[in-house]
């Protein structure tokens, strides 16, 4: 079985903090579906993706005064387009046409899919330590989420693996494409926030509108999803993909279906059944094991190493 190392040393400690503040994001994207469902206008979500994005980047941009500049231009709009202004639609479609378990359930596939995206697209051995981690990760979130009231719709099954693919090419190609010198993590987000409002823009207002009856529960939705859920979660998901290993750091995607999970057992004030504590049990499992690095001495130490004595040669 081949372990990715990469961009850890072998050998090294996995980073416990910063792995516990990129996971932050997807908790936080755990909360959108509750957020959508209980206060924003049913339906419009060119508009609720719009909204979720072109104001958090905006204000991202101010804050950090920073512009791309060269090839970052092309790369922020594609980035952008992969990780938010095709993802958040999309996202919204599934959840519209499908039941929030089978949703999750999509998304769950996307560490598997980063993990062959990354041998493609990074050229990365294949860790297949990982997609096993990431199946039973997607088990678990199965058995948290699913019940008998999951129907399959074909446009909702369609548009949840589009997203899923969509945001798994852009995690990979932000490991790839880094981050520029001295550029901060607020003004990658930005970024990629403006660039996904602007392509969001003209489809958001001529097919969708501004949805009637947007009142203050509304706009306290708008802001959760734009500042916390875009702005500060995509800053912490950005900078963590930069430093960790990206199989590893989709895995911790699995904490957003178990988080939406929580959230709507907590409000519908339901006790948990022993199959969902059993799925989460296993996703945490999953998500964890999916973090460790395996220890192994580096080539030099086993070139160096003193061969072992020749049997024959004790009397």
């Amino acid at each position: 079985m081949t372990v990715t190392l990469a961009p850890l040393p072998a050998g090294a400690r996995v980073p416990v903090g910063r792995t516990a503040l990129t996971a932050l994001a997807p908790a936080v994207w755990g909360s959108t579906y509750l957020v959508t469902t209980h206060l924003l206008p049913e339906g419009h979500p060119l508009f609720a993706a719009l909204a979720r994005s072109l104001p958090a980047g905006v204000i991202a941009l101010l804050v950090a005064r920073q512009l791309p500049h060269g090839s970052w231009w092309w790369r922020s709009l594609v980035l952008g387009t992969l990780n938010m202004g095709a993802f958040f639609p999309l996202l919204f479609v599934a959840a519209q046409h499908l039941p929030g378990g089978v949703a999750a359930t999509l998304g769950g596939v996307q560490p598997i899919v980063v993990a062959f995206l990354a041998v493609a697209v990074l050229q990365e051995r294949l860790s297949l330590r990982r997609v096993a981690w990431g199946g039973v990760g997607m088990l678990g979130v199965a058995m948290v989420v699913l019940g008998p009231e999951a129907a399959l719709d074909p446009v909702g099954v369609v548009s949840g693996l589009a997203g899923t693919l969509s945001m798994a090419m852009g995690v990979v190609l932000t490991k790839r494409w880094g981050r520029p010198e001295g550029v901060r993590p607020i003004s990658l987000a930005g970024w990629q926030l403006t660039a996904a409002g602007l392509v969001l823009l003209v489809p958001a207002l001529v097919v969708d509108g501004v949805p009637p009856g947007v009142d203050g529960p509304a706009l306290a939705g708008y802001a959760w999803l734009g500042l916390v859920g875009a702005l500060l979660a995509y800053t912490l998901w950005f900078d963590g993909i930069r430093r960790l290993p990206v199989t590893a750091t989709a895995l911790l995607g699995l904490l957003s279906p178990l988080v939406a999970a929580a959230l709507g057992a907590a409000v519908a004030s339901e006790a948990l059944t022993a199959v969902q504590l059993l799925g989460f049990a296993l996703a945490l499992t999953a998500m964890v094991a999916g973090q460790l690095v395996r220890r192994t001495r580096p080539a030099h130490e086993l070139a160096e190493a003193p061969a072992p004595p020749d049997p024959r040669s004790t009397r």
